[in-house]
């Protein structure tokens, strides 16, 4: 198949597909005579698993070690697990990051509970403090 069938069939983006290519995520297909790539049903599985572990925020460094132990299938999956918990781990830190930043945008937007103009919106007013190094109530002092 050529890359647009590919493509269509993997909901992937041409861009990406030699993008992925170039960076050895994706083996580089044999070409026609005419100079087309010709893509087998091997590509389109290595692709899907590639786009199903982005979808799960896994990055390409992460995806291309875990590619290089599916090459391997009899080996234990331990590297498997432990690159599984360093994600989960980091995703942990990522939620508690948003949450400080829910909670900051929270105390940010509590500063005007009524509409007024801009001039006099409280909001408007500590984001500009903040700019000039004043305290401001989503970075409260210690």
């Amino acid at each position: 198949m050529k890359i647009g069938e590919l493509a269509k069939r993997t909901g992937c983006d041409v861009e990406t597909i030699r993008y992925y290519e170039k960076s050895g995520l994706l083996e580089e297909p044999p070409r026609s005579a005419a100079g087309y790539r010709e893509y087998k049903d091997g590509h389109q599985e290595r692709l899907q698993f590639i786009r199903h572990c982005r979808s799960l925020q896994i990055g390409l460094a992460d995806i291309r070690l875990l590619l290089e132990l599916k090459s391997n299938p009899a080996a234990g999956c331990d590297g498997v697990n432990d690159l599984l918990d360093h994600h989960i781990e980091r995703i942990k830190g990522q939620m508690e990051s948003l949450r400080l930043l829910q909670e900051q945008l929270l105390a940010l937007r509590h500063q005007c509970a009524t509409p007024q103009s801009i001039q006099e919106c409280a909001i408007m007013q500590n984001l500009s403090e903040a700019a000039g190094d004043q305290d401001c109530v989503c970075h409260p002092t210690p």
